[in-house]
């Protein structure tokens, strides 16, 4: 019992609690203190009786007497003869009929009876907690009446068997059933309660069973288990004495959706009630969820209830409770998340001309759905709509056809839903360019030069590509020097041999730097987005090949393999990355390490804790912490037969889809779904197989694979169940994907595939399923050329405002318009650019 609750029942009760358990009131100077202190020490705890009478001794007694103790069965009295505090024993009790039995074998018929006794006696003597004390002289013993009752049920099992169809129930349904069938023997007159004559006659009718009775018959159910005393048993008594647990759930109660916004915490009660109800299991995804330490959900109360502190998305889905050893019996709590809107709007500033098109756009996300409205110098443009002015995709752009002087101002972007609000402004200039007004100025200084750029690494060095006028504006060639320390980006050979740059991975930081690995070189250049330069470089261990960026921590953790074998694979995390100098290169403690899994961030979600690892041949998942780089657990998949190879997330639901190693047991070829909120292996993710990529918002699934013509589309509902949309065939299989946002329909996306031996381009709308593609865009890269070399095709896409991707082909780079879904453009000239990096506004 908590403290809380202890004191509220202390309260309530007042000084009832002594009478009832037969304890005289002496009144204010016979020690009051000492008499409530016993009989409450005896019912709580000891602490418990500190307390009373500590607080009793303000009440009037004298000091000394309220600091004396006296054991139970007396009081505190100051003698006449001393004047000293004094114990003793009890002159009388109240009247009240408690039984209990004491270990010297006698019946008393109240606590206070009992202690009183052992003070007289000066003896100890203990309450002794079974019904064989006041059977003492009786032939039935406990123990011979539960062979009683044993031997009834099996003779009414042999007498009245049941019917197929209540045989192939749970064993506690069966003996419910037993006992009915019981009770309805026994009931003679069919009055619904059982008397003395109705139980002896069945002793009569069983004479041959007699002797298994022992020293019991039928007619000790009713001295037993008569608890309301009134002559008869009725069904309720018999379900009790034969321990038939009765659960009721009504109807209307087995499905119960629960609804919180983010951030708080939520009780879960279950509705499962009945006599003798064991204690309540609670599940998540088939997992018990009450033997776990779990972080968030960390009481379950006194009534069986699931708390969950500080919600997130994670911990929306379907929690089932159900009474221990009764699991045919459940209910399903529907946890809802909601979340407030939070957005982004793009551009943030922007100057153009009069009689251009200008689009303004604000991305939104939350859950509910929000709703976008816009306000032009706070008034509300929907009722200026007009061929000029016109909202597209459910709000999400404002699209002005034809820019005029008037035009100008601040345009508020206001995202709502049940739970809140968010908003944000896009500023818009109209002005003559030639005029080199202010507003263009701060335009053009905000870095909108530099920035909404491909970052390409090809052969031939750095390639900086403009994607709208589809042009290079900056090339670093090979040869050109690194700002800090004067080395070239790609040294020249022996003897001055030309020789093609060697990149392996690319990551952007915070549209700041941009880290590329060398793995040929051992070392991380760091290239300058303001100043377009390569600014330094960061020496690492052998082979870099894989790079990823931790946003929440700052930090790029770089895996390096040694050598082209693996055989001495290590992680380093370098910090403060968005510096650009004096970052530390640490070197984390797992070793064995062949790949890992960092989940990326979002709108919603942009805190990320943890981190994980996987080995080449260990069919496990490890999972790190990544502030502390500390091991926190092995997530085992042996029983799957799963050695991972890749992984994602998506925060709805908090589920991680793992994808399995080709060469992992048939079984075994489909993903695992893992829970983030048990850190559990749920099961395989139907038959999908394939490499799995979330969509930004957490949505979307598409699982697919180069050794697999098969693409497979999944959606995580806003309850966070999966549910698979529909499997498409391919002529052969995926190189990469990328998602891109409709500029149709609000808060969907495209994905476009690129095919891993053919020189086309799949886009699918993943809400409709509708497909299409784009055709010979020449072959592909060959290779990989090196054994850390990545996808043969990769697909780029812009970001969350971009409209346009980017794919490689072997000698060239096709530029895709997203928004007509068409060839925008090719530039030729570039040499196996299979890394490449957006970066948007600087």
């Amino acid at each position: 019992m908590k403290p809380g609750h202890l004191w509220l029942r202390l309260a309530l009760l007042g000084a009832s609690l002594p009478a009832a358990l037969g304890w005289m009131d002496p009144g204010p100077s016979r020690g009051l203190n000492v008499g409530v202190g016993d009989a409450q020490a005896e019912v709580f705890s000891p602490s418990v009786f500190v307390c009373l009478a500590g607080l009793s001794g303000h009440d009037g007694l004298p000091a000394s007497c309220g600091k004396k103790f006296c054991s139970r069965g007396s009081r505190c009295m100051i003698s006449r003869e001393t004047g000293e505090p004094e114990c003793r024993c009890l002159e009388a009790c109240r009247p009240s009929y408690m039984p209990v039995c004491g270990s010297d074998g006698r019946f008393y018929e109240n606590h206070c009876e009992l202690h009183r006794a052992a003070c007289l006696l000066e003896k100890k003597i203990l309450i002794v907690h079974s019904k064989d004390c006041f059977l003492k002289d009786d032939p039935c013993t406990v123990a011979d009446y539960a062979r009683l009752k044993n031997v009834l049920l099996a003779l009414q099992t042999r007498q009245r068997p049941l019917p197929d169809g209540d045989s192939r129930q749970d064993p506690a349904s069966q003996k419910r059933l037993l006992v009915e069938s019981l009770f309805t023997d026994l009931d003679a007159d069919g009055d619904g309660q059982l008397s003395s004559s109705e139980l002896a006659q069945h002793v009569l009718k069983e004479q041959d069973l007699e002797e298994d009775f022992l020293g019991c018959s039928p007619s000790d159910l009713l001295r037993f288990d008569d608890y309301n005393n009134d002559g008869s048993l009725a069904l309720h008594e018999l379900y009790t004495a034969f321990q038939v647990v009765q659960l009721r759930l009504a109807p209307e109660e087995r499905v119960s959706v629960a609804t919180v916004t983010v951030g708080l915490s939520i009780v879960l009660t279950c509705a499962i009630r009945g006599d003798l109800r064991p204690p309540i299991v609670w599940k998540r995804n088939g997992l018990a969820l009450n033997f776990m330490a779990l972080e968030d959900i960390s009481d379950f109360g006194e009534d069986n209830s699931l708390y969950i502190t500080k919600v997130t998305t994670v911990h929306m889905g379907n929690y089932t409770c159900h009474a221990s050893g009764h699991d045919e019996l459940f209910q399903t709590h529907v946890l809802q998340v909601n979340v407030p809107p939070v957005i982004r709007v793009y551009p943030e500033t922007q100057a153009q001309e009069p009689g251009v098109a200008a689009s303004l756009r604000c991305h939104a996300e939350g859950i509910p759905m929000p709703r976008i409205t816009w306000l032009k110098n706070g008034m509300d443009v929907s009722t200026q709509m007009s061929k000029q002015l016109s909202l597209l995709a459910n709000g999400s752009e404002l699209h002005i056809s034809s820019v005029r002087y008037e035009d100008t101002g601040a345009y508020t972007c206001i995202a709502k839903n049940e739970v809140g609000v968010d908003e944000d402004i896009s500023s818009l200039f109209i002005e003559d360019s030639a005029r080199k007004t202010l507003a263009n100025i701060l335009w053009r200084e905000e870095g909108l030069s530099v920035g909404n750029m491909f970052y390409v690494f090809s052969d031939d060095g750095i390639i900086i590509l403009h994607p709208v006028d589809c042009e290079i504006q900056r090339h670093l060639k090979p040869t050109e020097k690194i700002f800090m320390s004067y080395e070239e980006i790609c040294p020249q050979g022996e003897r001055n041999a030309t020789q093609p740059c060697q990149w392996a991975s690319a990551v952007n930081i915070r549209h700041r730097y941009i880290y590329v690995a060398q793995p040929a070189l051992n070392r991380v250049l760091v290239v300058d987005v303001q100043a377009q330069k390569v600014l330094q470089s960061i020496g690492v261990d052998p082979l870099p090949a894989k790079l990823s960026y931790d946003k929440s921590h700052d930090q790029v953790w770089v895996l390096s393999w040694g050598d082209i074998h693996k055989s001495h694979p290590s992680l380093q995390v370098i910090t403060e990355a968005s510096t650009g100098q004096g970052q530390h290169l640490i070197r984390t403690p797992f070793a064995g390490v062949d790949d890992f899994f960092i989940p990326p961030t979002n709108l919603i979600i942009n805190h990320i804790r943890f981190g994980f690892i996987f080995n080449k041949s260990d069919p496990a998942v490890h999972k790190v912490d990544l502030e502390t780089l500390v091991l926190l657990k092995t997530i085992s998949l042996q029983s799957h037969g799963c050695v991972p190879r890749a992984m994602a997330h998506s925060h709805l639901g908090g589920y991680f889809f793992i994808q399995c190693r080709e060469d992992s047991p048939p079984a075994s070829a489909a993903q695992l779904l893992l829970d983030s909120v048990t850190d559990s292996v749920v099961g395989p993710n139907g038959d999908v197989t394939g490499t799995p990529h979330v969509s930004p918002d957490g949505r979307f699934v598409v699982s697919a694979a180069p050794s697999s013509p098969q693409l497979h589309v999944q959606e995580i509902t806003l309850q966070g169940h999966i549910q698979t949309l529909y499997s498409l065939p391919l002529s052969q299989g995926v190189s990469d994907v990328a998602f891109q946002p409709s500029f149709t329909q609000g808060n969907q996306y495209y994905v476009y595939a690129s095919a891993d031996m053919e020189p086309d381009l799949l886009f699918l709308e993943l809400s409709t399923g509708q497909m299409g593609a784009l055709k010979n865009l020449q072959e592909p890269p060959t290779g990989p050329a090196q054994p850390w070399g990545g996808a043969r095709r990769i697909v780029r896409d812009s970001g969350l405002f971009g409209q346009y991707l980017l794919t490689p082909a072997q000698e060239s780079l096709f530029l895709i318009n997203g928004r007509q879904s068409t060839l925008h453009c090719e530039v030729s000239g570039v040499r196996r650019g299979t890394t490449a990096v957006w970066v948007g506004e600087v």
